[in-house]
This record gives C-alpha cells, structure tokens and sequence, in this order.
C-alpha cells in the first residue's frame, strides 16, 4: 500500500460560474434593494425581446391578481361582519351569502389569474433561453477574428457564456416574483388601509421579525457557500479528471486512480461538516426568528385588542386584518428571496449584457465594395500588425505580391509572422497600417463575409466537428454529389470514408451512438477535401500535412500541385522540401520579410532559407 503523504491543494483560479461572490458577501440588503427597479428593468426587456405577448400576459395577470387578493380580503369583512352580528344563526349565514359569494368568486379569479401567469411564465422560459442564446452565438460567430486573441475578450466570454446565458430565465423568474411578491404586500398594506389607517403599522409590526430571519438566514447560507467555492472549484475539476475521455487512458496509465479518490474524499468531507455546520446554524436562526415572529404576533394580537376593547375597530375587521396581515407575511418572505437571487443572478446577466454591448462594438460595419468575382494578383503594401496586448508587432512594413494561379510559400521560423499574413491577406485578420488589395479593390472597403466566401483554408489545427462525414467536407454548402467525391478524391479522403460503416453519412464522433473515431492522419484528410471542395480562388494551406506520414505527406503535396491547375495556393510550412517547387518563397523573420525568390534563388543567398533547408536536409542523409 502506497504512504499516504499529506495533501497539499493550491489555490485554483476563480471561475466565471462565481465570479461576483465577494460582492454578493459584502453587500447588504439595501443595497441589494436599491439596485431592484434596474434589475427588474433589465429582466422585463429581455423578456420582452424574447415574447412580447407572453410578458405582459405574465404581468398583467400577476398585477390581477393581487387585485383580486385586495378584494376577497374586503369581501371578507362582509361575511365576518354579518356573522358578528346578533340574530339568529341561520339568519346570520343567509346574511353572509352574498358577501361569501364575492369571497369564493375573488377567489376562483384569484386562482384563474395565478394559473394563466405561471402558464405564461412557463411558455415565456423556453422563449427566453432561445432568444439570449440566440443572441450570444450571433455575436461569438460574427466578431471580428482578433478579437479571439483578445484577453479582455476571453475573460468577458467566459462570463457571459458560462453563467451569464444560464442565468437569463432565472433572473426573468426573479422579477416576475419580485413584482408578484410586491403586488401581494400593497395589496395587504391596501386593505388594511381601508379598513382602518392605524391597522397599516400593524403589518410592519407583523412582518418585520420574519424579514430579518429571512435575511439573516439567507445571508448565511451565502457566506457559506461562499466559503466553499474553492473547495466545489477542486471537486469539478477532480471530477472532470476522474470521469471525462481526455484523461482516461492516462489516470490508467499512471494508476492515478486511488490518489483522485483519496483527493476527493478529502475535499467531499471537508464540504460535508461545513454543510452540517450550516444547518445547525440555520436551525438556530430559524428558532430564533420563530420566537422573533411569535413575539412580533402576539403584539399584533394585543394591538387588536385594544383598538377591539376602545371600539376604535369592530370585530368583523380586526378578523380581516389578522387575514391580510398573514397574507403580507407570506408575500414578504416570497419578496425577500426573489430579492436576493434577482440581485446575484442580475450580477450575471448584466455580463452578459455588456458583453453583447462589447460584441456589438467589435462586428465589422458595412462596406461599400462588394468582393472581386476573381483576381489577376493580391498586394500586400507596408501590412503591421500588433495582437491585442501584444508589446510589439507580429508583422512589420510587410509588401508581398501573389499572381493568380501562382503557388507561392510562406517559410520562417515559428512566430516569424507566417500564418498572420496568411489571415489578412484572406481578409480574417485587418492590417493596424498598410492595404491589401485584391487587383484594385481595398479589401478595407469589402465586407469579410463576401471575401472568405472566394478563399478556402486547409489549417493544420483544424477543427475536428461532431457532424457526420458529409457534413465535415461540404460545411453545409451542397454543390453536388460530385463535387464532394471529387474533393474527397483529390484529398484521399475517400479512402478513409470507405473504411467507415455509413460511408458519407457516418458521424464523426465516437461520444455518440454509431459514431466513429479517425486518427489524426485521417482527420487531416477529411480538412484537406474540406479546403478543396470549397473550390475557391485562393487556397491557404496552413501545415496541411502536420499529422501525416512521409509517404501521405509526399502525396498529399502532388495532389496540392495537381489540384492548383490554375488556382491560386498559399503554402506555409515548415517542411521545406514541400516549397521547392514553389514558384516564389518569402522568408519571415520577426515580422519582417527577408528573403524573396524561388528555391535556387534563396540556396544562392545563402541565409536563412538556405540555412534551415540545408538542417533539414542533413538530417535526413
């Protein structure tokens, strides 16, 4: 048995999931309050964004029924009053009916209204969830590219998508009880107002004592959870390695997993004696915010007393008052609860907001030029580039020049500038100075979605998409059967496909029933068809043979030559016995371009070219 060292957990960093807990532990409930009406605000246009009709019946019916609340307490002061008064019982009761009429009548509407606006809550969640999710991945997917490689960006994404989307039905739900609750307490506070002014503090009297162990316990239990955030941070993550794909085969390999147990164990106990620590605690205050409300109560009861003793009310609306001071009570916990998760969960949203604000800063506006049909060459003139947060440029006063149906290559070490230029010459990424033309046309002043529509991209981190075989080459653009088995040809791809159970309709993910796995060779095939198929002007192959073999590599660039016939193809690679038959190189060097020519021209040079041709040529003798 192995020696149980002791176990030593680093901090690990806060996630979006609970990134405002510090601010929702030190804050208190008047802060929270006075931040309501903007939450409610924002919480009731999102809705109205997502259903318009579904939010004000939800409202409406809400705001109804409180109205209906009000009046069956009035009511109830008809029936208590004719049972009060002297005569004979059955008298007394058929005195009553009319008024008991309008308590049941209230009371069926009452219910009526509550049932319409919980089903229009339930049909406005499902509207809100599309809608808010809807709007994220439109944003995500049309921002510009760069704005990827922005921290700020990623931080802000994180948040939004993590917890900010999910939060989006809860914080509808929030306010909706907010309002609810609201309307409950005015009504209450309405009738005793009705029924007498001095009953009104009455109800402060009555419900104070069970606002503040409301609180109190919710803060409490907060603080808490707070607490355990880092400890829950280690159980997902122990979690993730105990029971995702990606770590597996390697918990296996290394028999980590009696040591992932152990870490868990560890962590789960810890969490456990602190929630049995919780509940005592929350025992506790709820004695002692019984005992507060008991006490609360009974003082009510002897003020009813007294106003009953001096005849200052009679006994019929003091009963009233005992029915609508409980009714307040109840709508003051439902107020306090709503309040606290509206206020955490709009924290959440309002990242979400001002992320989708931030995204809409970040979309490309419209351009006048529509994108060149075809081009006779592509300039580059004095292209710099700088990364956001980057200290220093990762292209600098960059001039290139490509021909139509030229195959031209990028070589140079890693971080040199390669794949950047390759992107803004493409129209993904936008030079900070510098143009880039296609013949004549600025490609600043033609919209990128009509651009990358004329140029096709084989990366070699390609993505890798849960879709079946079909799907992973066309990307949804159907241009025929043989188009796709063309494409698949010149790639050998159809190889690979042949091998699959379904062929072409096979999925491409073994997470799902009768899904397939493909190695990373083969993956690189389906890319390869993925680019050609796109059968576009411009044909950027980015280390397109990264996972091959020496013998499907070598193919792999025959069918790259062979499939130009005419085309136009931007080679970056590190394999420069790949480029010899380029017909021009350009060598990057930190951002700079320092060597043009084809490959005998660049051996005459002597440098870097030469240099780094030359090592990979000795290594293979």
């Amino acid at each position: 048995m192995q020696n149980e060292e002791p176990l030593e957990f680093g901090e690990i960093a806060l996630t979006g999931w609970n990134a405002h807990t510090d601010k929702m532990a030190e804050v208190g409930f008047l802060t929270i309050a006075g931040r309501l009406p903007s939450l409610v605000g924002q919480a009731l246009r999102m809705a109205w964004a997502a259903s318009p009709r579904d939010t004000l019946a939800t409202v409406a019916l809400n705001l109804l029924g409180g109205v209906f609340t009000a009046f069956g307490l009035l009511a109830t002061t008809g029936v208590l009053t004719a049972l009060f008064s002297e005569g004979p019982t059955p008298d007394r009761v058929v005195a009553a009916l009319p008024s008991l009429a309008l308590v049941a009548g209230a009371a069926v509407l009452r219910t009526a209204t509550q049932a319409g606006a919980g089903w229009a809550q339930s049909r406005l969640t499902p509207q809100i969830t599309r809608h808010t999710e809807e709007r994220l991945y439109s944003l995500t997917s049309r921002v510009e590219l760069v704005a990827y490689d922005d921290p700020d960006f990623h931080d802000a994404l994180e948040r939004a998508g993590s917890r900010g989307v999910s939060v989006a039905d809860p914080v509808v739900g929030s306010a909706v009880g907010v309002v609810t609750a609201a309307v409950g307490i005015a009504a209450a506070a309405g009738v005793l107002g009705v029924l007498h002014p001095v009953l009104l503090p009455l109800l402060l009297l009555a419900v104070l004592p069970d606002a503040w162990a409301a609180v109190r316990s919710a803060r409490m239990r907060y603080s808490t959870m707070y607490s355990l955030i880092p400890a829950r941070r280690r159980k997902w993550i122990l979690a993730g390695l105990l029971a995702e794909r990606d770590n597996a085969a390697e918990v296996r390999s290394f028999t980590m997993r009696g040591f992932l147990l152990r870490v868990y164990d560890t962590v789960a106990r810890a969490e456990q004696e602190v929630m049995l620590r919780l509940a005592r605690r929350q025992m506790t205050a709820r004695l002692v915010g019984e005992a507060l409300g008991g006490l609360g109560t009974g003082l009510v009861y002897v003020a009813l007393g007294v106003l009953l003793t001096v005849a200052a009310i009679p006994l019929a609306v003091a009963g009233t008052a005992v029915l609508a001071i409980r009714s307040g009570q109840s709508s003051l916990l439902s107020l306090m609860y709503a309040t606290n998760r509206l206020y955490e969960q709009g924290l959440y949203f309002t990242d979400f907001l001002d992320f989708c604000a931030d995204a809409e800063r970040r979309l490309t506006g419209p351009r006048p030029l529509p994108a060149p049909d075809t081009f006779e060459r592509i300039t580059a003139d004095d292209v710099t580039f700088t990364y956001p947060g980057a200290e220093s440029p990762a292209l600098r006063g960059v001039s290139v020049e490509i021909k139509q149906g030229e195959v031209i290559a990028f070589v140079g070490e890693n971080g040199s500038g390669k794949t950047t230029l390759a992107k803004i010459l493409s129209g993904l990424y936008e030079p900070d100075t510098g143009t880039v033309r296609w013949d004549d046309t600025d490609l600043s002043q033609v919209s990128p979605e009509d651009l990358r529509t004329r140029t096709a991209v084989i990366a070699q981190d390609h993505t890798r998409w849960p879709l079946a075989a079909r799907y992973n080459i066309t990307m949804g653009t159907d241009r025929g059967e043989p188009a796709l088995h063309a494409a698949a040809t010149v790639a050998g791809a159809d190889e690979v496909i042949a091998e699959l159970p379904h062929g072409y309709r096979t999925l491409l993910d073994r997470r799902f029933k009768d899904g397939c796995e493909l190695s990373g060779g083969q993956w690189q095939r389906i890319a390869v068809a993925r680019g050609f198929h796109r059968d576009a002007d411009l044909l950027i192959c980015d280390e397109p043979t990264a996972a091959l073999d020496a013998r499907a590599e070598h193919a792999l660039f025959e069918r790259i030559r062979t499939h130009a016939d005419g085309r136009t193809v931007l080679l970056i690679t590190h394999r420069l016995a790949s480029v010899r038959y380029a017909d021009r190189i350009y060598v990057l060097d930190h951002g700079h371009i320092t060597e043009q020519g084809d490959h005998d021209t660049l051996m005459t040079l002597n440098g870097l070219y030469a240099d780094l041709y030359t090592l990979q040529a000795d290594a293979y003798r």
